[in-house]
């Protein structure tokens, strides 16, 4: 994601056992019924809660694995300037997700902090890098996550080399307009998991669901340059990302093209359109698409409408869905902007717990797809 206005305009049976320390992870074929939990280590430490629909408190990770939900996903940024989604935050909660027994799906930013198609910009201490430079950066960086998860029993099922990269990455060196740079780095990134991760799949994700042209051009031309990968990620915001049909239309081909499972790694909607924290919300429309209002009932019916979509694809190649940010609840100090604690969230009304902090159907929802 996306900070397209605020930045750029039934228990499941747990999937594996834990892990122990250096074991390889496995690849995993069920549906994944995921959720990215990117802000919970920093909404916990401070003061956030979650509870089920009769107010009991429990932590997010066993509700949301109690209702379902059998992948987390994480993100990882360089040198945050919170000191949160950076290596230590991630190992820790990627422990607890596989002590609970879900799979991990980590998301390499390759930036200090928001990395998507509006921008993609270096990490402070890489600014100066040259091409050479960035692409032993990409792998050192990678292999050290990565390494600290597998020592800390905690290593990942699925591994995303860059985010939303539509218009490439670690600006300008790798840019929409340097493809055999932008290649050099994700051959990077995806040669580190091999080394350390030998069993994940590399995810290589783009916004714009809906959008066959770029997806046919970004893969083609990395085809064409060597990368490779095991699985296609698409972010699909109905209100941004075009209709449904085109989503469906455009994960067939590439699923076909490439034959390639494909998963919509980051979708949301909203529960309702009023505010939490005073801070304007990014989708704030009473019925953001036809037929879906702003409610738990349109969150839930979107959800399912998405997923229908997903495991359409032949040849059983719809992979997944994961909701974007689905603990991201209207916390003080857990806003957008990692270096202004007095920035407000935007997103609290997409989250999966409501502003009474307890789940909204569309959890169990999630968890029964």
């Amino acid at each position: 994601m996306k900070r397209r206005t605020a930045l750029t305009a039934a228990v499941a049976a747990p999937a594996l056992a834990v892990l122990g320390s250096g074991t390889a992870a496995s690849a995993q074929t069920a549906f994944a019924r995921g959720a990215d939990i990117s802000s919970l280590a920093k909404s916990e430490a401070l003061g956030g809660t979650y509870m089920w629909s009769d107010g009991w408190r429990e932590d997010a990770i066993w509700i949301l694995q109690k209702s379902g939900v059998n992948w987390i996903r994480l993100k990882v940024w360089v040198n945050p300037a919170d000191g949160y989604n950076n290596k230590t935050h991630v190992v820790n909660v990627a422990r607890r997700a596989r002590a609970a027994g879900l799979n991990v799906l980590v998301d390499f930013h390759y930036s200090d902090s928001w990395a998507d198609p509006g921008q993609q910009t270096k990490p402070a201490a890489w600014a100066n890098y040259s091409v050479a430079q960035l692409k032993t950066a990409v792998y050192n960086h990678t292999a050290d996550v990565l390494g600290a998860m597998v020592a800390a029993g905690a290593a990942p099922q699925m591994v995303q080399v860059g985010n939303e990269l539509n218009g490439g990455m670690l600006w300008p060196t790798g840019r929409y307009d340097q493809l055999d740079n932008l290649a050099q780095f994700l051959i990077s990134g995806a040669n580190a998991v091999r080394a350390t991760v030998p069993a994940a799949k590399v995810m290589l994700h783009l916004a714009e669901g809906g959008n066959n042209s770029l997806f046919r051009w970004f893969f083609d031309a990395m085809r064409a340059r060597g990368v490779t990968w095991d699985a296609i990620g698409a972010s699909y915001y109905p209100y941004w990302h075009g209709s449904l049909s085109g989503l469906q239309s455009n994960l067939n081909d590439v699923a076909s093209r490439y034959a390639k499972p494909v998963y919509v790694v980051e979708t949301a909607y909203p529960f309702t359109a009023s505010d939490s924290d005073g801070f304007a919300n990014i989708v704030s429309a009473a019925t953001p698409v036809s037929g879906y209002p702003a409610s738990t009932t349109g969150q839930s019916n979107m959800l399912k409408a998405i997923a229908n979509v997903v495991k359409a694809v032949p040849n059983g190649r719809g992979a997944g869905v994961f909701w974007w940010e689905a603990t991201w609840t209207a916390v003080r100090g857990n806003g957008w902007d990692p270096a202004d604690p007095s920035s407000g969230n935007g997103w609290e009304n997409q989250a999966l717990f409501d502003y009474a902090w307890k789940v909204t159907p569309a959890l169990k929802t999630l968890g029964t797809l």
